[in-house]
């Protein structure tokens, strides 16, 4: 990219900070570019028979650019995996007054379900079957349920004043990690018999409410804000 040169000050600033940005925005635009083909191409020839060359090829770009925006192969087809580890403790984080972890994680929930969410679960067919037609992204998803827990785990300790291995954090944020798992597997079957997402969002809205209830005796005022 071009700079021009400026004797003023001012000028010349503004010169070398515009080009940061627009070269952060094409970065972001390669890495999209090659997250669709790479996405597309799982979902046609599944996700072990496809190669980092195959998808270098569809993206039109070197191999190595490829591994240098995504370390794994996976992570090609699960690209907002920080986003979704940080959705539960998130959500415990950002409890209002008077509301427990519980009640901020059910209503958390409940809006994610209402605005059907990919992740949530809301994937598709297409992207749902990839993901279970696929032992190394099926692995990789329950390594992120895991590592959602745990980051949960870490927020309940702050919010209670205790360490995140302790046996009541632990219990809890298994029993509300456990919850959210089952749902967003409910969503994915539901989503492969062939249910609308308004369909699956009024079915799992109503067992989301039986799910959560379970939970109420238990955990009903822990973690209160």
């Amino acid at each position: 990219m071009e700079t021009k040169t400026n004797a003023a000050a001012g000028a010349t600033t503004a010169s070398a900070t515009a080009p940061l940005g627009l070269r952060e925005a094409k970065k972001q635009e390669t890495r999209q570019l090659i997250s669709d083909h790479a996405t597309r191409l799982f979902i046609e020839q599944g996700f072990e028979n496809t190669t980092i060359a195959e998808i270098a090829a569809a993206a039109r770009v070197a191999k190595k650019t490829v591994t240098n925006y995504f370390a794994r192969k996976e992570d090609l087809a699960l690209d907002h995996q920080d986003e979704f580890s940080a959705t539960l403790a998130s959500a415990v984080a950002a409890r209002r007054p008077g509301e427990s972890a519980l009640a901020a994680l059910r209503r958390a929930f409940e809006a994610a379900v209402a605005a059907q969410n990919p992740v949530a679960g809301f994937a598709g067919p297409d992207f749902s079957r990839m993901i279970t037609d696929s032992p190394t992204l099926s692995a990789c998803l329950r390594s992120l349920h895991d590592r959602r827990e745990q980051a949960l785990a870490e927020a309940l300790a702050e919010a209670v004043g205790a360490q995140p291995d302790d046996i009541t954090v632990r219990t809890a944020a298994g029993l509300l990690g456990a919850v959210h798992r089952v749902l967003f597997q409910r969503i994915q079957d539901l989503t492969l018999a062939g249910d609308t997402n308004d369909e699956i969002a009024e079915t799992v809205a109503k067992e989301a409410a039986r799910a959560f209830d379970l939970l109420q005796p238990a955990l009903d005022d822990y973690a209160t804000a």
